[in-house]
């Protein structure tokens, strides 16, 4: 049996749960999602032969087409509620909407409308998705933009104030 004082202290502290902690510090997360694209690496203010010389086999006029992976990293101090510096279900929603919706299974020089009149190299393809994606960025702040062309090819963004 519990005195009378025990029990007292006992009830206080289930009634007053101690709120979980959040531990200080600035934190990266990445979500990853895939699409596949079609693309031909072509200027069309220069010759074929330039085209050729630059591109090689990637100047196809009949496009060719990569499985592409792209990351997308935020950085921030957790949510002191959640733990999270964006629930990464959200981000998910966030990529598909701006990014993956619209490009996979498309074809980037002429089915994709941010991208018309760009050259669909990994380099621009990072700076253009960058641009879509950070308006809708509400928690942390984004960081970086990595797009994989093959396991072996890619290119990362980390914004227009990165020197």
């Amino acid at each position: 049996m519990l005195k009378p004082s025990a029990a007292s202290k006992t009830g206080s502290r289930s009634s007053r749960a101690k709120a979980p902690r959040v531990l200080a510090g600035v934190v990266s997360i990445t979500r990853q999602v895939h699409f596949n694209s079609a693309h031909r690496l072509h200027n069309p203010s220069k010759s074929q032969e330039w085209n050729v010389a630059h591109y090689g086999l990637c100047t196809n006029p009949h496009w060719h087409g990569h499985n592409y992976v792209l990351e997308v990293t935020l950085r921030g101090r957790p949510d002191p509620d959640t733990g999270y510096i964006m629930d990464l279900s959200q981000l998910k929603k966030i990529l598909h909407r701006a990014v993956v919706d619209k490009c996979d299974h498309h074809n980037l020089n002429d089915e994709v409308d941010f991208l018309r009149g760009v050259i669909p190299s990994t380099e621009n393809l990072v700076i253009a998705f960058w641009n879509e994606i950070a308006p809708h960025i509400k928690a942390g702040r984004l960081h970086c933009v990595r797009l994989y062309e093959t396991p072996r090819n890619f290119a990362e963004y980390h914004g227009p104030d990165s020197k």
